[in-house]
């Protein structure tokens, strides 16, 4: 298994419900700031709307630091919309909902499942160049906690800023890095 890791995130274009409307999206929409895709596997299901609800709860934290975040399954945007219009948790999104009905992005990202047509809770955070720093993929009974992603995104756009220092376990904004040098080699 090859990693994601500092590799492009592929060209894609899809369609998106978002802000009451039908819009397409593209790789060229993540130019310059920093993106999260969150795959989840199906609307009108029981663990993915605990997620959604999650990561709409904290949308706004996340638009702080400059990240868009785009949920992403294989249902269609039409699907999107009716489930919004459905679920008083997926009415309070306000990040775009992306359709891959065909598993185009899925499959690029590693996260399709293809006897099921399905894609698993992967969640990918990429940096405003389009590379991938972050690619997690759990098993879709297994679900995610938003406050450790935004955790994560603070300590990527850390890194990202400071490229001498690195994020020991556990760290949050305001914590103690480190900088990797031979000082630290076998004294942690």
């Amino acid at each position: 298994m090859n990693t994601l890791i500092n590799t492009s995130i592929p060209d894609f274009k899809v369609q998106a419900y978002h802000d009451d409307a039908f819009r397409t999206v593209t790789r060229e929409d993540l130019r310059g700031k920093w993106s999260i895709f969150f795959f989840y596997p199906a609307d009108f299901t029981f663990v993915c709307p605990t997620e959604l609800g999650d990561m709409a709860d904290k949308y706004e934290a996340f638009k702080k630091l400059g990240v868009e975040v785009y949920s992403v399954s294989t249902d269609t945007h039409f699907t999107h919309k009716a489930w919004h219009d459905a679920s008083e948790t997926i009415k309070k999104i306000r990040y775009p909902m992306l359709a891959d009905p065909t598993g185009h992005l899925s499959r690029a990202l590693g996260v399709y499942i293809e006897e099921e047509g399905l894609a698993y809770r992967g969640t990918f955070v990429v940096d405003p160049e389009g590379r991938i720093k972050i690619a997690e993929v759990n098993d879709n009974g297994i679900g995610r906690n938003a406050d450790e992603l935004l955790r994560k995104v603070q300590a990527a756009q850390f890194v990202a800023s400071h490229p001498n220092e690195v994020c020991p376990a556990r760290w949050t904004p305001g914590a103690k890095t480190l900088k990797p040098g031979l000082d630290l080699v076998g004294k942690i």
